[in-house]
């Protein structure tokens, strides 16, 4: 009896809409891609794309709407304020093709933010209350307004500050595979150079892949090979045999990077 290969293990895949003009106008840098991409290689879901869409609501409808059926997750920035550009909710109800309500949890919560501080909670203040009908809460330790997830879609605040608080909140609550283990090795030398060795070794360890990041510094060049794997032991192979053959070419492998 021939025994059939174990299956693969399932990649989880997310995608990230970045909503903001201040975004697009080069008057905020984004944090939340890579501090998103960071938290999600933790859960297991591999962040496949990113976009980046104005406060208009049909460029978030088609972005939503694209996105949330070929990812298991989507994940937004921005957007979900008090203000009257702040359209985030209305346009992924629309995408939805639900209705906006105020969800009750919401604006107790709300409620009660503003008045252990001495304040009420305003019309304006209450938008940030508003979800698209159906859906439930991410809370947020830092500013009362909570963040909100409807079905395979996870609608956050655009500070960086909020959005680590709602996904320390949200984390291991989403299905995801393994985490995405990694090492760097650096080296003194020209990416061109190895490129031939870079793609040989990612094709003797299975399951490995290798990224090249080109650098120049003090008058030379240099590169940093970020390994990736699932596997702790294909991951340690891979670092073992580009080490070796960079030192056979005359290089010196730095482990961790330069």
């Amino acid at each position: 009896m021939v025994e059939s290969a174990s299956p693969s293990p399932r990649i989880f895949t997310a995608a990230l809409v970045v909503i903001g003009d201040e975004i697009l106008s080069g008057r905020t840098q984004d944090k939340n891609i890579a501090q998103i991409a960071s938290w999600l290689g933790v859960q297991g879901i591999r962040l496949r794309e990113v976009r980046v869409v104005a406060d208009d609501t049909d460029a978030i409808v088609e972005a939503v709407n694209t996105l949330r059926v070929r990812n298991d997750y989507l994940f937004t920035t921005g957007g979900i304020g008090p203000t009257h550009d702040d359209i985030t909710v209305d346009a992924i109800a629309q995408a939805l093709g639900v209705p906006v309500v105020v969800h009750p949890e919401a604006r107790q919560i709300l409620a009660d933010y503003y008045a252990s501080r001495g304040s009420e909670l305003t019309e304006m203040r209450l938008r940030m209350a508003r979800v698209p009908e159906g859906a439930g809460l991410i809370p947020n330790r830092y500013s009362g307004a909570p963040g909100i997830h409807w079905g395979n879609i996870y609608i956050m605040a655009g500070v960086p500050m909020i959005t680590a608080g709602m996904l320390d909140a949200l984390t291991g609550s989403l299905e995801g595979g393994l985490p995405v283990l990694a090492e760097t090795v650096g080296c003194w030398v020209g990416e061109s150079e190895v490129a031939q060795l870079l793609a040989q070794t990612e094709k003797d360890h299975e399951g490995v892949s290798i990224g090249s990041y080109p650098f120049f510094r003090e008058g030379r060049t240099g590169s940093n090979f970020v390994i990736r794997s699932t596997d702790a032991e294909q991951l340690a192979a891979c670092v073992t045999a580009l080490s070796a053959a960079l030192e056979a070419m005359g290089r010196d492998p730095v482990l961790g990077g330069i």
